[in-house]
């Protein structure tokens, strides 16, 4: 189910998180910048999947939800799998406490666009619902060096065997794109789009779509995405 474009522009954000004291704080910082809207708080990941239906019903589906992944109940990162899964243009920003690699993992392949630390500053936040509605991937610095640490950097070899095509396959993936869309994008089958992201893994020694995401974004490789 895809949401609809931000009216004027803004883009409609939801809050999710167990402390109040926490939703507060973001909807007071958020509510004074002129391109984002609140529309919706919760305070654990079911009320979080009730909230988003009633919106999208209402014609006013959130376009990124921040979402906090340990709460009481259904946790943030079930309820991340359960929204991406049931709405195609909303997307989740995981804000937590935790940087650990495993969370940060487990949290990107449930879906989840991005991942922030709650101690980001202000703008941080900002830059990244504003990268998660262009289908980017935000990431905090210290997730990011986190990432760097535990997945390596393939070697030199590695990187120079990836073809010109396969450039743009890992660009458009990292870009937050299924292999329909990259196959739509690039004028190909789907299935060649298949064979071309298993080569990429392959040829860089990674093991999952997330890893090849997180790699060609720190070698600035998702900002040259084409335009559809």
């Amino acid at each position: 189910m895809s949401a609809p474009e931000p009216d004027g522009g803004r883009i409609r954000v939801c809050l999710v998180d167990d402390h109040a004291v926490v939703r507060r704080g973001l909807r007071g910082y958020l509510e004074l910048v002129e391109d984002i809207e609140i529309v919706g708080e919760a305070a654990d990941g079911a009320a979080a999947l009730e909230m988003v239906a009633a919106l999208v019903a209402g014609g006013s589906a959130p376009h990124v939800v921040l979402m906090d992944l340990l709460m009481p109940g259904t946790d943030g990162v079930t309820a991340t799998r359960l929204l991406t899964d049931r709405y195609d243009d909303v997307a989740v920003v995981a804000m937590t406490s935790y940087s650990e690699v495993d969370r940060i993992r487990g949290a990107l392949e449930a879906g989840a666009s991005g991942y922030l630390l709650k101690d980001a500053e202000a703008d941080e936040v900002v830059d990244g619902i504003r990268r998660a509605h262009r289908r980017e991937m935000p990431l905090g610095a210290a997730v990011s060096r986190q990432l760097a640490r535990a997945f390596g950097a393939p070697g030199r070899a590695a990187v120079n065997s990836i073809t010109a095509r396969e450039h743009e396959v890992l660009s458009l993936l990292a870009a937050g794109l299924s292999n329909r869309e990259i196959a739509h994008r690039l004028s190909i089958s789907e299935r060649t789009a298949r064979t071309h992201v298993s080569s990429i893994l392959d040829k860089l020694g990674l093991r999952s779509r997330t890893q090849a995401a997180l790699y060609a974004i720190q070698q600035g490789l998702a900002s040259a995405t084409p335009s559809p």
